[in-house]
């Protein structure tokens, strides 16, 4: 597999384990992951850790992206789902066939920009209340087509392992970078 980029979306008050997480296995199974910061180059998580990203999310390079991969938590998933930045992403992404991604309650913004409907998601309990067209499965990852989606925290490493699948990467190694790291399943 040639090491593919995807792009991960950080907005004030993202979820570290599902942003750091994911980013880590990832990178561990062989991709490229640039950490893209949507309005600053250093974001703060909701409980407060910050982090230096590679670059701003407007300079980050979707031709060359295999998949854009957004992490939950509150407010930093509706901070990703108030940016026209990130729809109009999301929807350039989906077009072209790449991997769109998103876990805990980012599902929010794959739905606002149109790419839930007639897809099997999931995202945390409750967070698709009141949002018309929106129903999660309740299952810890779901992969729909282009779309993958993970429950919350505790599932990042699967939630990695689904999006690396999706990205095309073997089971071999994905089983390989699990087992190492301990991950039950």
């Amino acid at each position: 597999m040639d090491l593919q980029q995807v792009i991960l979306v950080l907005a004030e008050g993202y979820e570290e384990t599902e942003a750091i997480g994911t980013a880590d296995v990832l990178k561990r199974i062989g991709f490229k992951v640039i950490l893209a910061g949507l309005n600053s180059e250093i974001v703060t998580s909701s409980a407060g850790t910050r982090i230096v990203t590679d670059c701003l999310f407007k300079d980050a390079d979707l031709d060359a992206a295999a998949g854009l991969i957004l992490p939950g938590g509150l407010p930093g998933s509706t901070n990703l789902r108030d940016s026209d930045e990130v729809i109009r992403a999301l929807q350039y992404m989906d077009q072209k066939g790449k991997i769109t991604a998103a876990i805990c309650a980012a599902p929010i913004v794959l739905e606002r920009a149109g790419l839930t409907k007639n897809r099997t998601v999931t995202g945390y309990p409750g967070c698709d209340q009141g949002i018309e067209g929106l129903s999660f499965s309740g299952n810890r990852t779901e992969c729909d087509g282009t779309v993958v989606t993970g429950k919350g925290p505790g599932v990042s490493f699967e939630f990695a392992a689904a999006v690396a699948k999706a990205l095309g990467a073997s089971d071999e190694k994905i089983n390989a970078v699990m087992n190492g790291m301990f991950v039950l399943r």
